[in-house]
């Protein structure tokens, strides 16, 4: 890569993606700490630790409002963080794509906000995946799969001996585990029995995105099952997790108290979309102990919509509740702070594309797409509009004790079943328990867990 050492452009006029160059003595008047580089000296920064660090420096400094601070590091990040680079770079990239963003939205930097605004067209633009294009795409790497066959198994075992499995399915690949459950239900049973699966309302703002509604999907879903003799009815409930998934949890209460059958199981299978439902606690009302469960008191508590959705599940007395989601913690009020864990967690998703996907390929570049959509997420959003919102495991696992549920192992067959899925892919990922539940990583690293739950008693 070549740098010169021209005029640099104004502010108003530099790209995000550009390679501005600035003048060598005025660099060094306006450096912004000791050491600041020359442009012949950017190589050294080109490691992993030294681009969190300019990316830290930079957000402070939009942060602070510090314009002429927030250009100098926009220099050097913009001419070692390339779109087309190594891991390290695409994933300096993003970040550095969401920084500019944020100032444009929060208007902390009027500088960089006038820079943003003058290139709008970098929008990023998240694929429309059609049902095969989906599949493919989720079979690309375990970040679903594992979930997916670590599930399976525990909710089969759960449902053995039941003539009818109702699956509440929240999940955030739009019902891409279901065909290999149905599969299995089929294979297991001689008389398989009758499956009801509800969904909630297809979420339109967060990738990945499908290009089909949810009715047609339902009735491909529908028809499958039936060529493998598996009767199946498909419901889709008009619910969002912005309220905590309400609309749904009224529509299931509705269904225990007024439909109660002995021979069905409650099935609650939940993958990567918990995260989006609020963490922030709010001032709601609170139900009566003595009364029934549409009758409220005129007191509130504070909670949040997170807590008050496991509580109410709970509620439901559901056969198993399985819960898989990203192993990370993005939750913090201080934008640095979820920029440093962010950072320090999505590394591994760009490094796993090195591996077997060809720089230029159309799934690599819908695959970066999507983490850059959770990246700008992060780091440019606040409020409801921030709904990348991740807990560790050990977080989770915390919310769900508390909600009255008690935590189960996976049994031999789901391990074994999810070793043989991790042979179909690159050597780095692993597999390893920690207590009651499965985690998968990739080199040592956390990425996902999976654990399943029973109300306790």
């Amino acid at each position: 890569m070549q740098f010169t050492e021209a005029p640099p452009q104004s502010l108003h006029q530099m790209t995000p993606f550009s390679n501005p160059t600035m003048n060598k003595s005025q660099f060094h008047r306006t450096r912004p700490w000791p050491g600041f580089p020359t442009s012949k000296s950017l190589g050294s920064f080109g490691d992993a630790n030294c681009m969190e660090q300019l990316l830290v420096h930079c957000a402070n400094a939009i942060e602070s409002n510090d314009a002429t601070l927030a250009q100098q590091i926009l220099w050097v990040l913009n001419n070692i963080a390339t779109p087309d680079g190594d891991s390290n770079q695409r994933l300096t990239c993003g970040f550095l794509r969401a920084l500019i963003a944020r100032a444009a939205k929060t208007g902390s930097c009027k500088m960089l906000a006038a820079m943003a605004n003058a290139h709008s067209n970098i929008a990023i633009d998240t694929h429309k995946f059609s049902i095969i294009e989906l599949a493919s795409f989720v079979d690309l790497t375990p970040w679903h799969r594992f979930g997916f066959t670590a599930a399976n198994a525990a909710i089969l075992e759960a449902v053995e001996g039941y003539s009818i499995i109702h699956i509440v399915d929240l999940s955030l690949t739009h019902c891409m585990q279901i065909p290999t459950l149905i599969d299995a239900i089929a294979n297991r049973h001689e008389v398989p029995p009758l499956v009801k699966l509800t969904v909630a309302t297809s979420m339109e703002d967060v990738p990945p995105k499908l290009d089909l509604s949810y009715e047609e999907l339902g009735s491909k879903l529908v028809n499958f099952a039936r060529s493998k003799n598996v009767m199946m009815e498909f419901r889709v409930s008009p619910s969002s997790y912005k309220d905590g998934f309400a609309t749904l949890i009224e529509q299931l209460r509705v269904q225990h108290l007024v439909y109660p059958e002995s021979g069905e199981a409650l099935v609650i299978n939940c993958q990567m979309m918990l995260h989006y439902i609020p963490e922030e606690t709010v001032n709601v009302a609170i139900p009566s102990a003595n009364s029934n469960p549409y009758d409220f008191e005129c007191s509130s508590t504070t909670s949040s919509f997170r807590t008050m959705f496991l509580k109410s599940l709970r509620s439901l007395d559901p056969t198993i509740v399985v819960l898989v989601d990203e192993d990370a913690d993005l939750t913090s009020n201080d934008v640095v702070s979820r920029l440093r864990s962010a950072f320090n967690y999505l590394w591994i998703p760009y490094d796993t594309m090195d591996t077997f996907l060809p720089t230029g390929s159309k799934q690599r570049q819908w695959y970066e797409a999507n983490i850059c959509w959770k990246i700008e997420n992060v780091i440019a959003n606040e409020g409801f509009h921030r709904v990348e919102r991740p807990e560790t495991r050990s977080q989770w696992v915390q919310r769900m004790r508390n909600a009255d549920f008690r935590g189960i192992s996976f049994g031999e067959d789901a391990v074994s079943e999810v070793k043989t899925m991790l042979d179909e892919h690159a050597a780095g990922w692993g597999l390893k328990k920690e207590e009651d539940n499965l985690v998968l990583t990739w080199k040592g690293h956390n990425v996902v867990f999976a654990t399943a739950w029973l109300p306790a008693a």
